[in-house]
């Protein structure tokens, strides 16, 4: 099956063990990334077994906005079995892509994270309302996302499989002795956060669970983000700026030595008017690690977790600050939780495992048939 992927997440080194994946499953794969996104370069990778294309993107500090000047010509220049749109259905690019796939007569796919119902303003709702019509089916990142397409009639093939797994050889338990010492870890009970520092990811909840913890647990913030400024200084009000590491950036690769430097990793995700988390891909990442995790039961958090891991209410900061304290008191406990996640993580997030319903999801698409499960899904939400 020769198949194209166009995707601006696969500037991330680290995600690329799933084409390597699809690759060993027989998928004949040209994967087109930009060239810089969100201003960073994209992370040196060896292609294995798959076509890197490296391409010049317009807008590509925006997620909305951006395309590729040249993708038509990429459409056209095989005769794809498959065009898969690693992108959401109301972004400039999945338009520019479907468009392009039309005129060539190539089936196209997109992905996405959308698990609230939103109406998006102009030319966005457009753009949406044309990828459910013209697509050939969708990958939806959880059951959530696909309830939503099939709320608003995407009358297609959707498969429910998270965008990227783990690379249980990268993510694994090791010695992480040496980071601990250089960020000031000895003695000290970790608590970890890894990602975007913006208010619905909870920081705030964080920062005041760790003004009621012992002296001894401190608070590595790994990221960067708008309500940094805002962070630091609900920190200093609080008095625990002394007991807060901050990181702004670390590569994809090397990630796993931070989730094994913690004690626990945390994410305390808020829900807003138009978002609520989606994944919480550390989640999994510090599970393979065998690091224990805590996280709100914000959007799909609870589903990733399952029962390797504590759940709180969101915005429940004494929740949570118990939840800490326990792990904090029992290096049992900690362990028990990590076993269970790395066996989770085996069980249902490799990049295998991934690829793998990938595959079949590819297969369905290409020769238009879908389970009678889902056609009936569809014909109860349309009727």
């Amino acid at each position: 099956m020769k198949v194209l992927m166009i995707s601006k997440a696969l500037t991330v080194g680290a995600y690329h063990a799933k084409l390597r994946e699809l690759s060993r499953l027989g998928v004949e794969l040209t994967v087109v990334v930009p060239r810089k996104w969100l201003g960073e370069e994209m992370e040196p990778v060896r292609p294995d077994g798959y076509e890197l294309l490296v391409m010049d993107c317009a807008f590509s500090w925006t997620p909305h906005l951006h395309f590729y000047p040249k993708i038509s010509e990429v459409v056209a220049r095989e005769v794809w079995d498959l065009v898969h749109i690693d992108e959401e259905p109301f972004h400039v690019v999945t338009y520019q892509a479907l468009r392009a796939c039309l005129r060539e007569g190539r089936k196209a796919v997109f992905f996405t994270w959308q698990n609230m119902r939103i109406t998006y303003p102009p030319p966005f709702q457009y753009f949406e309302r044309f990828s459910d019509q013209r697509a050939d089916g969708a990958i939806a990142g959880s059951d959530e996302v696909r309830d939503v397409l099939v709320a608003r009639r995407f009358s297609k093939l959707i498969g429910v499989i998270p965008q990227f797994g783990v690379d249980t050889e990268l993510f694994q338990p090791r010695d992480a002795t040496d980071l601990r010492e250089k960020l000031g870890l000895g003695g000290k009970f970790a608590v970890g956060y890894v990602g975007r520092i913006v208010k619905q990811k909870g920081i705030a909840d964080l920062i005041q669970a760790l003004a009621a913890l012992p002296e001894r647990c401190v608070l590595v913030l790994v990221g960067s983000g708008d309500f940094e400024s805002r962070a630091r200084v609900v920190a200093e009000e609080l008095g625990v700026d002394s007991r807060i590491r901050w990181v702004s950036h670390v590569s994809s690769v090397e990630i796993p030595q931070y989730m094994n430097a913690l004690d626990v990793v945390v994410l305390p995700s808020r829900t807003t008017l138009r978002w609520k988390e989606q994944f919480g891909r550390v989640l999994i990442e510090a599970m393979a690690c065998e690091t224990a995790v805590v996280g709100s039961n914000s959007g799909e958090i609870p589903n990733v977790i399952g029962d390797a891991g504590r759940v709180f209410p969101e915005e429940n900061v004494e929740a949570l600050v118990e939840d800490l304290h326990a792990l904090y008191e029992s290096s049992e406990i900690r362990g028990e939780l990590g076993a269970r996640g790395r066996a989770r993580v085996l069980k249902n997030f490799t990049h295998r495992r991934i690829a793998e319903e990938t595959v079949k999801f590819y297969e369905s698409v290409v020769g238009g048939s879908y389970s009678r499960e889902l056609k009936e899904a569809v014909t109860v939400a349309a009727s």
